[in-house]
């Protein structure tokens, strides 16, 4: 499937993986608008890479297919053909997992 949505420069477009949903003893039911954002999301794509103040351009560390933490309200979030992405700068990611 071709992303419809390309990043520039620095930035990068991901989609947070839902959390595994906790079971609570009493049924209580947390509606989603109070749960908390997930920290991890896949790289779906990135742009071309920071660009330095000599011109240069440095490629991302992260790529496509990756799975990276991110801060709970890092980004901002779009939604395109019904799916939630969070478009971000890679200093927002703080790691890549695995």
């Amino acid at each position: 499937m071709k992303m419809k949505l390309k990043p520039i420069r620095d930035h990068i477009v991901a989609r947070r993986l839902e959390e595994e949903e906790e079971k609570k003893v009493g049924g209580i039911i947390i509606p989603d608008s109070a749960k908390e954002k997930p920290l991890t999301a896949e790289v779906i794509a990135v742009g071309s890479g920071k660009l330095l103040d000599d011109g240069k351009t440095v490629p991302l560390e992260v790529k496509a297919g990756d799975k990276i933490i991110v801060g709970k309200y890092s980004g901002s979030e779009v939604k395109l053909d019904q799916t939630e992405y969070v478009i971000l700068r890679e200093d927002d990611v703080l790691g890549i997992v695995g």
